[in-house]
């Protein structure tokens, strides 16, 4: 259930309430909102309505929540959240733009494509140092001398950094080095990782598994905000189904819906999902067009060399280019890009 405070509720009405809930077997979760505060409460009691909060110094209402997925839920938060990330809003009017290569292979590609992507206008810069992959034979990733080179790359760039994390052990160690950690679609239901994650308090973008639905994919976000992290951003990155000229199937239809049982903001990830660059441009369209609040790509400036996905990976000139394509798309969804990706960029086409 949700607790709804009055708009001019003092805090000691707020935690009057949170101390009620706790000694009712509750775990009080706070959401603070623009106008009012919200308390979430989250645990297995289940308790008869009302429940006698109602009579509490500044509760305007109690309200249960039905949705399996209590703190992620729109009835948790009406209002769409916002993830600040240092000066960088995730989920407000400007959409967001992470880019760069699947994995780090060496300092002098990752600055080659770091300053690539932030000249095309891209504001986080994206990398992996720890590659979990299908084949125990593929590139691993550097580790942690890959997060050494990402700092590297943040340091000449100003761009933000968002790299995978793949076992609780490493959450503090690549904390260390990145603005947004990453869960992977392989690890969205790794729970101890999530929780580890969650107790992290650092900007987290949760992708969806491979098979996951909808729910199950909002539940993995609840895991993270029961730890009182409030900061997840989820992306839709294709999911599995019989179709096989693409690697995934994007769920187009999903990000509309997250968006509407959610008030986490929601990226997409075209170059995953298709696994052909050249199905980036249209899936990135569709996915703007459908209200996602940013992009997650893949740019290599020797895809052909790539030691992970290059298939995928667009070159630097066809990633300005794809900014320029998805521009008109954003305008007319009241949204818009950054910085070089303004208007502008789009004509001639």
């Amino acid at each position: 259930m949700i607790i709804v405070m009055k708009q001019n509720a003092q805090k000691d009405e707020v935690e009057k309430v949170e101390e009620r809930l706790a000694e009712m077997g509750f775990g009080p979760h706070r959401i603070e909102g623009t106008g009012r505060v919200v308390i979430g409460a989250v645990g297995e009691q289940k308790i008869a309505f009302p429940t006698g909060l109602e009579v509490l110094a500044g509760v305007e209402r109690v309200v249960p929540i039905t949705a399996p997925y209590k703190l992620v839920s729109r009835q948790a938060k009406e209002t769409s959240s916002i993830i600040k990330v240092g000066d960088l809003e995730i989920g407000g009017k400007e959409l967001v733009v992470m880019a760069g290569p699947c994995a780090v292979e060496n300092e002098d590609q990752l600055l080659t494509i770091a300053r690539a992507v932030k000249a095309a206008g891209a504001q986080v810069l994206r990398g992996g140092a720890f590659k979990p992959r299908s084949s125990p034979y593929s590139f691993q990733g550097l580790e942690e001398q890959g997060l050494q080179m990402l700092e590297t790359a943040r340091r000449e760039t100003g761009l933000k950094i968002v790299t995978e994390v793949i076992n609780p052990q490493e959450v503090e160690m690549v904390a260390g080095y990145t603005d947004i950690i990453q869960i992977g679609a392989r690890n969205m239901q790794n729970f101890s990782l999530l929780r580890e994650v969650g107790r992290s308090k650092m900007p987290v973008l949760l992708k969806r598994g491979l098979a996951a639905t909808l729910e199950e994919w909002l539940m993995a976000a609840e895991y993270v905000l029961a730890e009182n992290n409030f900061q997840v951003i989820l992306c839709e990155r294709g999911i599995r189904t019989f179709e096989t000229s693409t690697r995934s199937t994007l769920d187009i239809s999903a990000i509309p819906q997250a968006k509407e049982l959610s008030h986490l903001p929601v990226i997409a990830d075209p170059c995953h999902s298709s696994g052909n660059w050249r199905l980036a441009d249209p899936l990135s369209r569709a996915a703007v067009a459908a209200g996602v609040d940013g992009l997650l790509i893949e740019v290599h400036h020797k895809p052909a060399e790539a030691l992970c996905d290059g298939p995928q990976s667009l070159t630097p000139e066809n990633f300005e280019q794809l900014l320029a394509a998805v521009n008109p798309i954003a305008a007319a969804m009241g949204r818009s890009l950054p910085g070089k990706a303004r208007p502008g960029m789009a004509e001639g086409l």
